[in-house]
């Protein structure tokens, strides 16, 4: 069975009437509706029924419809229409804190054209004070938005009041009612309204179909050329088949309203009534006002729980949207959230609840108690009660228990570096090597050095036995780029023992076990804490000859870069998380992730290197950019030497990057020089977070054959020198194809 549906603000489906409705113009009706002979007329009195259909919802004219591709082109269409139009007259324009992105980005963008942006303050349920626009109303401002209701909380403004406001001062007043139309009557004469954006996917119309109300006697600034479709204020050919189905969406809107509303607002409160008699008021905090807010719009704040965390503990079964996110110890709370002043230790818990037309009052009570348990799961998840919980079903997908993945779950590499930077330089004269965050060296002898290392990650991989071993490969990984052999390691425990069973666990450690004595080593005990989602990874011991350390620092000019491993993990972990991947593609990147890097460390020492460093959570940008750093250096990168896995091309297109990739992207950009033939593609690429990933060597040219050769003999097939150290400002990397 599907999960639960619960998510109807973030998009609805088609109607089935509304898909019936558009069908003969897939077929039948395919003309242009400019052309002047029958299959042009005939599309385009269809255009004209369904604009009329829109206007209808509305209450206006139809003359004053324009079909866009959906609320975003009609936020834009309006607003920098109306304030290039009006710039003569001013540059002051006014929104609210609490605005969609659509909105607030063309405000930001507008800034950058010369005009100021006054953002409006919102109170602890979400609502603009009047007046607080009239104290903000200058003879410069020429528009005011201010949005009808709100996606995440579904507060209702009080749009005729700012509206009369706007027109007192002569400004125009637009306001985004894409989460309104279909669930509260929205007539634009009631509002008083210059400009109003509607979005067909909030409605069940299909996605990539919207439209803008423009006021008779508004003038816009064009934002697209060309032809004279759409009375000459949108240019192209216009999209029947999708109008249409706005049309029908409408129509249906209009005939079904009443019912419609009455039966959101019974499974909306009955999904609140529900969970706080479950879990009591003390547990769950209602966010938005209680009465002027969409009827199918609940937004909760659950106590001293993560929302990613409980949407993914219950994905199979009920889907619903987070108000926060939670990433390495930072929890980033929505605009919205934050402008209502919803306290953090709440905020981070919020989960937006949306029902729909087709919700059943059984699928109701059904996600209350999904829902409910998974909430007493995660709440006081302490070692005393840790046994209490009730793990959900086997088979176990470990990815579905947490946030992060893998290395990708670091912290920022910024936000590292500043703290490393607080701690005091280490003056010990033993002290051999020590990297920027795990790893160090310590000479106990004169022919005998102490290496140690700890990694930790979360899952990579839904199954728990490739993650154990995963997990050790990638904490063996410094050991082996350090040039050392490792004796033993302690194991590195969080786990959720109240979301899985400690079955699971033994998983990881049998994985990590078998791992372990495939590197010659053995597993001696190690730390355990309860977590809220699973945690693994080893401390490791190894030796060295203090005069055979291989450092990450001593790069030199004239030295040729290998990479002994493809880039791509955490772009293909992203998307199987996702359920984008096949099999076989899952089980060649487990295969890649579990591959120890001792094969490529011997091989290293035999020839004799400069430099060395493994590839991990900070990508290979970032783990070179610290080997040119500490080595005085600079870089080149030959993006077609880089090698990369098939799948993660594709999934960096498509904009598939995990949260910890764009980190590092951010972080290493300004020091990174690129030619205009290098894509963004292929720095997400270069900046993806790698969980046990290869060996990044600098070594002499002249023993480049060497090192290859002895690489491919010892089975790491992939290697590759990918660039060369050069002359140049100490730090940088250029990117060249």
């Amino acid at each position: 069975m599907p999960p639960i549906y619960l998510d109807n603000n973030a998009t609805t489906p088609i109607a089935r009437e509304v898909a019936d409705a558009m069908v003969p113009y897939l077929y039948e009706h395919f003309g242009n509706p400019s052309s002047p002979y029958v299959y042009g007329t005939a599309t385009k009195q269809a255009l004209e029924v369904a604009r009329a259909q829109v206007a209808g919802i509305l209450g206006c004219e139809s003359a004053t419809i324009i079909f866009t591709s959906g609320g975003t082109e009609s936020n834009n269409y309006a607003i920098k229409g109306a304030a290039l139009a009006g710039r003569a007259r001013g540059t002051h324009i006014i929104t609210s804190a609490i605005e969609h992105p659509a909105v607030l980005e063309v405000c930001r963008w507008l800034e950058g054209q010369g005009f100021q942006i006054t953002t409006l303050p919102v109170d602890g349920y979400g609502l603009v004070d009047p007046q607080d626009l009239e104290r903000a109303m200058t003879p410069e401002t020429v528009l005011v938005t201010v949005m009808h209701a709100n996606n995440e909380v579904g507060t209702i403004q009080p749009v005729a009041a700012l509206s009369a406001i706007a027109h007192r001062h002569g400004a125009l007043m637009h306001t985004d009612a894409a989460q309104s139309m279909g669930k509260v009557a929205v007539d634009v004469e009631a509002l008083g309204v210059d400009l109003l954006t509607v979005a067909g996917h909030k409605l069940y119309a299909p996605k990539g179909v919207g439209a803008l109300y423009v006021r008779p006697g508004v003038s816009l600034d064009l934002q697209i050329h060309g032809a004279g479709q759409e009375g000459g204020r949108r240019p192209g050919t216009e999209n029947v088949l999708l109008a249409v189905g706005l049309g029908k969406a409408c129509d249906l809107a209009v005939r079904d309203l009443d019912h419609n509303k009455s039966h959101f607002m019974a499974m909306r409160d009955r999904l609140h009534e529900g969970l706080l008699q479950a879990l009591g008021a003390a547990s769950v905090r209602l966010n938005g006002h209680p009465e002027e807010r969409l009827p199918n719009t609940l937004s909760l704040s659950f106590y001293g729980v993560e929302a990613n965390t409980l949407l993914t503990e219950i994905a199979d079964e009920v889907a619903a949207s987070a108000g926060a996110a939670c990433h390495a110890g930072d929890v980033e709370v929505s605009s919205v959230l934050q402008a209502l002043q919803v306290p953090t230790a709440w905020a981070m818990g919020t989960v937006r609840f949306s029902v729909g037309r087709s919700t059943t009052a059984d699928e109701i009570d059904k996600a209350v108690t999904v829902v409910a348990e998974a909430v007493r799961r995660l709440q006081s998840a302490t070692p005393d009660d840790a046994s209490q919980g009730v793990a959900p079903p086997a088979p176990y997908r470990l990815t579905h228990f947490t946030q992060g993945l893998g290395c990708g779950c670091k912290l920022r590499p910024q936000d590292l570096d500043a703290l490393l930077a607080n701690l005091p330089t280490p003056s010990d004269p033993a002290l051999l090597a020590a990297t920027s965050d795990d790893a160090a060296a310590y000479r106990l002898r004169d022919d005998l050095a102490v290496v140690q290392t700890v990694d930790f990650i979360t899952p990579v991989v839904d199954d728990p036995y490739p993650f154990g071993a995963i997990a050790a490969a990638n904490a063996l990984s410094d050991i082996y780029a350090m040039g050392a052999r490792p004796l033993y390691g302690l194991n590195i425990v969080g786990f959720p023992a109240r979301r899985l069973p400690l079955d699971v666990l033994d998983e990881i450690l049998r994985g990590a076990s078998d791992k372990a004595a495939e590197a010659g080593m053995s597993l001696v005990g190690g730390h355990t804490i309860v977590d809220t989602e699973p945690k693994f990874g080893l401390a490791v011991t190894g030796i060295v000859h203090p005069g055979r350390i291989v450092h990450n620092s001593t790069a030199r000019r004239g030295d040729v870069l290998v990479l002994t491993k493809p880039l791509g993990t955490g772009l293909i972990a992203t998307a199987h998380k996702r359920g984008l991947t096949d099999d076989e593609t899952v089980e060649a990147v487990v295969a890649l992730m579990a591959q120890l890097n001792h094969a490529a460390a011997e091989a290293m020492i035999d020839v004799g290197v400069h430099a060395c460093t493994d590839v991990t959570g900070f990508g290979l940008l970032g783990h070179l950019r610290e080997m040119v750093v500490g080595s005085g250096v600079s870089a080149t990168l030959w993006m077609q030497a880089v090698p990369v896995l098939d799948a993660a091309r594709g999934f960096a297109a498509y904009g598939m990057a995990p949260g910890g990739t764009m980190n590092n992207l951010a972080h290493v950009e300004p020091y990174v020089d690129v030619v205009p033939s290098v894509s963004k593609t292929d720095l997400v690429l270069l900046a993806d977070a790698q969980t046990s990933g290869g060996l990044l060597i600098s070594l002499p040219a002249h023993r480049l054959d060497a090192l290859l050769d002895a690489l491919h003999r010892r089975g790491v097939k992939d290697a590759a020198c990918i660039g060369e150290v050069v002359d140049g400002e100490a730090g940088r990397i250029r990117v060249v194809p």
